[in-house]
């Protein structure tokens, strides 16, 4: 993916020194760098509050930035289930979020632990490996229910997910999501390219518009 530019860079502390206050604080150890950014941390909260979100599923956790900010729109009764595939990187996320009752985080690849959840989560957000986004997709829909919002991250992928030839399989996952959304009649989706801290990336959002959830 593209490197972020310096002024991209500055215009994401501006965002944060002005808009965003306490942001979360990790410890992210030894684990790469690849949790969003903060102003992409405050739109996931953003996102879940405009949702109403009581119960959220993350798909990805890595050491829990992001989960920290869902966390954040919860109300007092509200849970958080996030999924992470390394296990040390979940033993991260939780020491970072033991604090917070209202989170789980369960450990193994998510198309094992998906299985064993009970919904329906009023937002899911998708951030693990890419090859894999087009049967989170579908666990979504199944965990969901009409007004469900579904969030993908890192679905631009520096502008190669516009390029049918290429190989890369994050690029061939990501596309296969696409594909998956835009076959599927329950979903009313967009996406959206960023820039910033993070390099030239982008999100996807669909929301479940149909009562035919489950199938």
């Amino acid at each position: 993916m593209q490197r972020a530019s310096q002024q991209w860079v500055e215009v994401d502390r501006y965002i944060a020194d002005r808009l965003l206050g306490d942001a979360p604080a990790i410890d992210r150890g030894d684990l790469p760098p690849h949790e969003v950014s903060p102003p992409q941390g405050a739109l996931l909260e953003l996102l879940a509050r405009l949702a109403g979100a009581r119960a959220i599923l993350e798909i990805g956790t890595l050491a829990g930035y992001s989960t920290a900010w869902l966390a954040r729109a919860l109300p007092p009764d509200g849970r958080l289930v996030t999924l992470e595939a390394d296990p040390r990187s979940a033993e991260v996320a939780r020491r970072n979020l033991a604090g917070d009752a209202a989170v789980e985080v369960i450990a193994g690849p998510a198309l094992e632990t998906l299985p064993g959840l009970t919904g329906p989560f009023d937002l899911v957000f998708i951030d693990a490996d890419k090859r894999s986004n087009a049967e989170y997709l579908r666990w979504a829909l199944r965990l969901s229910r009409p007004g469900t919002l579904i969030v993908a991250d890192n679905v631009v992928r520096g502008g190669a997910v516009a390029d049918p030839s290429s190989e890369d399989p994050s690029v061939v996952g990501v596309r296969a999501f696409f594909d998956a959304v835009a076959a599927e009649p329950r979903l009313l989706a967009t996406a959206i390219q960023t820039v910033g801290s993070k390099g030239y990336d982008g999100f996807a959002l669909a929301l479940v518009t149909s009562d035919r959830v489950g199938t």
